[in-house]
């Protein structure tokens, strides 16, 4: 153990963890709204982050951004716009992608009243077969892609450095950490006082109550699933600009990381997804200084054992049974 190494990088370790730990959180979001109205775990849902990251990769190539070199680096306004226009096109792909697992995987089941093992089983054959379709020597011909290897993302954009207590408050972790923050701020405040909100809200409670009110359960259950998809997606972009590469298998671990966060957090609470992402970015960051790195995802999922034996309600899980008292 070297509780030395985590007492002198204590602040680079935070700012690492906090960086890495909103892109959890941002996938966290997809796995608690779900969970909120559904009661499910839609374990697909990692394969969403993944389209999205290939998503990203492809707007790179469909606007003509080469892999890095010193002379290709953006700023200013057509850095701004080649980010929104890559952001917007992982989103739309992970959107979409999280809709069409809720109409092909998830309705039909609903409609027959399957089980939550049924819905489960077929969460798990969907994200198989995610991994497998991007897998596909057809696929990745046609999208420039690697065929089950790391495939590279071009760096946008110069990551400068900026110190503060030995921490480096590197470009690329500043853009990740305002973005994610905006982005789930957004999200909250569409849920917590839009009509399309409310009614997500509503059928989370009670969901023949809100049948009865004249909420279109079907609505608001595609509506839920595309924003989970939107944040995944969003998720995706952030994640290729901090670590440059991708895979089709790149969301299964994280998808395991971004649940268990779901569930520290409390899942079902938005907010608590938010927390949760942060607290468990921080908890892997420490861990790591601590044990060594190679214990990291070790860490993650002792987390989530302890928080199911322990609190299984998760830090702000209380606030969601009350409300449905």
């Amino acid at each position: 153990m070297h509780f030395s190494e985590l007492y002198h990088q204590f602040f680079p370790l935070t700012v690492d963890g906090l960086t890495i730990g909103a892109i959890y959180a941002l996938v966290a979001l997809g796995y608690t709204l779900v969970y909120g109205v559904l009661r499910l775990i839609n374990f697909a849902h990692s394969e969403v982050f993944m389209v999205g990251t290939f998503g990203a990769l492809w707007a790179t190539r469909w606007m003509g951004i080469p892999i890095t070199t010193p002379g290709s680096l953006h700023s200013g306004i057509p850095l701004v716009l080649i980010l929104i226009g890559v952001g917007l096109v992982a989103m739309a792909f992970s959107g979409g992608t999280a809709v069409l697992l809720e109409r092909i995987a998830y309705r039909p089941l609903r409609k027959r009243g399957a089980t939550r093992l049924a819905a489960l089983i077929s969460a798990i054959g969907a994200s198989i077969f995610l991994q497998e379709l991007f897998a596909q020597t057809w696929f990745a011909h046609r999208f420039h892609i690697g065929v089950r290897t790391l495939t590279p993302f071009p760096r946008l954009f110069k990551k400068t450095h900026h110190y503060l207590w030995k921490a480096d408050f590197r470009s690329d972790k500043i853009l990740i950490l305002v973005a994610a923050i905006v982005m789930m701020v957004v999200l909250d405040r569409f849920v917590a006082t839009t009509r399309l909100g409310r009614g997500i809200r509503s059928v989370a409670q009670d969901a023949e109550t809100a049948a009865l009110m004249g909420v279109n359960i079907d609505r608001v259950i595609t509506v839920t699933f595309l924003l989970g998809g939107l944040m995944a997606g969003a998720a995706g972009m952030l994640y290729l600009i901090f670590f440059e590469n991708t895979l089709n298998t790149i969301g299964f671990v994280l998808g395991i990381k971004a649940f268990t966060a779901a569930v520290l957090g409390g899942i079902g609470n938005l907010r608590g997804a938010l927390l949760g992402g942060l607290f468990l970015g921080l908890l892997e960051n420490y861990g790591a200084s601590v044990f060594g790195s190679q214990w990291k995802d070790v860490i993650s999922f002792t987390v989530l054992v302890l928080v199911l034996m322990v609190r299984p309600t998760g830090l702000l899980g209380e606030a969601i049974a009350k409300a449905r008292a």
